[in-house]
């Protein structure tokens, strides 16, 4: 079990680095920007790719389809039992905002 948990670190984190490098090469002046709230809304969205980097490695099990509702918050109740066995229902759909 430990050898999967650090395979999905590992992919949490190269996704991450990947859209994050790609994000941040994109957004460069709003993450320097002398505004705060611009500065916000630029670790806001790197923060909502690093929620989709987990979500994306964590539920390599599932259709694409089911990993599309998961990062879009849609109710558990879209997928379907045997989906959340094994993550505790606790992958997507329950973000704060």
């Amino acid at each position: 079990m430990g050898k999967k948990n650090d395979t999905t670190i590992e992919n949490r984190v190269y996704l991450f680095e990947s859209l994050a490098s790609a994000y941040v090469s994109a957004a460069s002046e709003e993450l320097g920007s002398d505004e705060p709230a611009i500065r916000e809304r630029a670790r806001r969205a790197l923060a909502e790719l690093a929620f989709v980097s987990c979500v994306v490695s964590d539920t390599a099990h599932l259709s694409a389809e089911q990993v599309r509702d998961r990062v879009l918050g849609l109710p558990e109740s879209a997928a379907t039992p045997d989906d959340t066995a094994g993550n505790g229902g606790n992958t997507g759909g329950k973000r704060n905002k």
